[in-house]
């Protein structure tokens, strides 16, 4: 007979009962950077194969541009959001903030 409590999704988690949501939170920030920016860049290119093949059509274009413009205000907000966070665990000496990025 299987026990379901048992089972584990992340066998390497240590989540037991205090656990708190900063935990949770500052282990999973990491992973929200690096997949951002991946989509980031994803979205990026998508902006300039879109404007490579607009073929001179202004509307294509302007919606090519716009997807650019976007990713760039993306990748600025997210380079502010590291660089913040970094920022208040050191002014703050937050000790789980200063070891989230290693």
């Amino acid at each position: 007979m299987l026990e379901f409590d048992k089972i584990t999704p992340f066998p390497t988690a240590t989540y037991g009962v205090d656990t708190t949501i900063g935990t949770i939170i500052s282990d999973i920030l990491p992973y929200v950077f690096t997949i951002t920016g991946i989509l980031l860049l994803i979205y990026l290119l998508l902006g300039g194969f879109q404007l490579m093949f607009a073929a001179g059509d202004p509307k294509k274009v302007q919606g090519a541009w716009g997807k650019i413009t976007n990713a760039v205000i993306g990748f600025v907000i997210i380079f502010i959001a590291y660089w913040l966070t970094q920022l208040i665990g050191k002014v703050f000496n937050i000790e789980i903030i200063n070891t989230i990025f290693g």
